[in-house]
């Protein structure tokens, strides 16, 4: 039974990993290989496009992660502390939904939300307000692009990560909580000296998985970018695309490897070094 996950991760997983010659190499033609050695990550180094792209998708992967990872712990114990199950089950239920739309139908609704015109709900409740005075085009404004990528990151990812704290809540024994009332506790110290540290190894599971992936951020910033915000939207695996499809020029298929074999090593000392902190803070990792 276990043939067929083991067939598909050989292929899917492990064969594409020899695919890294192809940063050793530059190609005249297909079948005209020629070995350059490090020359690709020597030009890769030397690109300021290349570090801008890098430090972007530093800042917006990890500000994601502990932006969405917060929410889905709040939303969570919130969502624990409701004593009423249908009302629990609706609310988990409309949390849970914008996981499963897609991030080109997510980015097209929020691009009519956001839009800089009357038409755009944002600007039209802000202008009704008096909080702003002139339309702003949040998707194109370099200033505001950033907050809007988060805002949208949460509203769609939180639902799925709320999923992972609920099964941990609900494994968690009503004897302390019944023991804490005996003792004179209300809920919200219940909250706090017995749901949140239960959650503890969890965030940290969570966060180290997750960490994995921070690298590999390309849709949601795909989507949602623009040429006047690409200063502070472009990362490695946008910058990969960019290079080998919209250069101008002929693909450099061996230079983008190099990135993304450099991009494949920096997730791996994340995972690492994040593994080596849990040790040292719970005395176990997960790796």
């Amino acid at each position: 039974m276990a043939t067929p996950v083991l067939v598909a991760a050989l292929i899917f997983y492990y064969l594409p990993m020899f695919g890294i010659r192809y940063a050793f190499f530059t190609y005249k033609g297909i079948n005209d290989p020629i070995f350059v050695g490090m020359k690709h990550f020597v030009k890769m180094f030397s690109m300021p496009g290349f570090w801008k792209a890098f430090s972007n998708t530093l800042v917006l992967s990890i500000t994601k992660l502990i932006l969405n990872t917060g929410a889905a712990v709040i939303i969570s114990v919130l969502l624990n502390e409701l004593i009423f199950l249908k009302l629990k089950k609706v609310f988990q239920t409309i949390v849970y939904i914008p996981h499963f739309m897609s991030w080109v139908v997510a980015a097209s609704i929020f691009s009519m939300i956001m839009s800089p015109t009357s038409a755009g709900l944002v600007n039209d409740v802000m202008m009704k307000l008096h909080l702003i005075t002139d339309n702003i085009y949040f998707l194109g404004d370099q200033k505001w692009w950033r907050l809007s990528y988060y805002i949208i990151n949460v509203w769609k990812d939180t639902g799925w990560g709320t999923i992972i704290f609920m099964a941990t809540l609900a494994g968690i024994s009503p004897e302390l909580y019944e023991a804490a009332s005996m003792d004179g506790a209300n809920r919200f110290q219940k909250m706090i000296y017995i749901t949140l540290p239960a959650l503890n190894n969890t965030i940290v599971t969570v966060l180290v998985l997750n960490l994995a992936k921070v690298m590999n951020l390309f849709e949601s910033v795909f989507v949602l970018q623009n040429d006047a915000v690409i200063k502070v939207s472009d990362v490695l695996q946008t910058y990969i695309y960019t290079q080998t499809f919209n250069s101008g020029a002929i693909p450099d298929y061996g230079y983008t490897t190099a990135v993304g074999m450099f991009s494949s090593i920096i997730s791996c000392i994340l995972v690492l070094v994040c593994n080596r902190v849990s040790h040292k803070t719970r005395g176990r990792g997960i790796v």
